[in-house]
């Protein structure tokens, strides 16, 4: 059996130059694929909202709906390490409330760390969160949490400015104690940048390949989503191949086959 992963084993990797595997999970099922394929971090994301849910946002996403799905894949994973994502409104109040919504899922789901959205105003929560032993994943750029400020989905850190505030995010978010930090949707070079300042895994979701490890959407790397984001290169057509497949089926019942 695989070594239990831990974040000493991230940093570790990063140290070593060993690019890590990161995988969005929902399931005990799909922890259990991902395992077998040889999946070093799971993350159950409030990406859980838009497909598993039916959401146009992760905005809807409660702490109930992460418990849930966190601790199926907690059950279905023997060595994985497992990230919860926080969901919106639930720790951006004060670092206080942080505490309490992480404290809670990690109790109750029994999972290895939680994930936050936001860049230099979460720095004191993530030090807060760090300094009560609880392992934080940071994430800037593209925040999908921010979709009613941003207004779209599209890269992040195009402009001089944006780019020096997503660099800076990154840096303090680093400094505050997290233990990687996710890197979503901004320019390769930025990615490189930060990659190279920090001593944390960047992981990288549409930021190019020198970050220390990569994660995309389950659905998306199986090719089970309606519509993939463009830096996310499905792995098969599993979308296609339920439809002919129940169609086939739904047929055989019809024809008393």
């Amino acid at each position: 059996m695989k070594k239990k992963v831990t974040a000493a084993t991230l940093l570790a990797a990063k140290k070593n130059k060993q690019t890590q595997v990161w995988l969005t999970a929902y399931d005990a099922g799909a922890a259990r694929i991902a395992e077998e394929a040889g999946v070093d971090v799971l993350l159950v994301g409030d990406s859980l909202g838009m497909v598993n849910l039916g959401y146009d946002t992760t905005i809807p996403v409660t702490t109930d709906d992460m418990i849930l799905h966190t601790a199926a894949v907690v059950r279905g994973t023997t060595y994985a390490w497992v990230v919860c994502d926080l969901p919106f409104g639930t720790y951006q109040q004060s670092p206080e409330q942080a505490l309490q919504t992480s404290a809670h899922i990690l109790q109750t789901t029994g999972c290895d760390a939680v994930k936050l959205e936001g860049g230099k105003a979460m720095a004191e929560t993530v030090q807060f969160l760090n300094e009560r032993g609880i392992a934080v994943v940071g994430h800037v750029g593209m925040t999908p949490q921010s979709i009613k400020k941003f207004g779209n989905f599209k890269q992040r850190g195009t402009t001089d400015t944006e780019y020096q505030s997503i660099y800076e995010d990154a840096l303090s978010i680093a400094d505050a104690g997290a233990v990687a930090i996710v890197l979503e949707c901004i320019p390769d070079d930025l990615a490189a940048k930060i990659t190279a300042d920090i001593g944390i895994p960047s992981v990288g979701i549409g930021a190019g390949k020198a970050c220390d490890a990569q994660v995309l959407v389950w659905h998306d790397v199986l090719g089970l989503s309606e519509q993939a984001p463009p830096f996310a290169k499905a792995y098969a057509n599993l979308r296609q191949d339920a439809v002919s497949a129940i169609s086939t089926w739904a047929q055989e019942v019809r024809g008393k086959a």
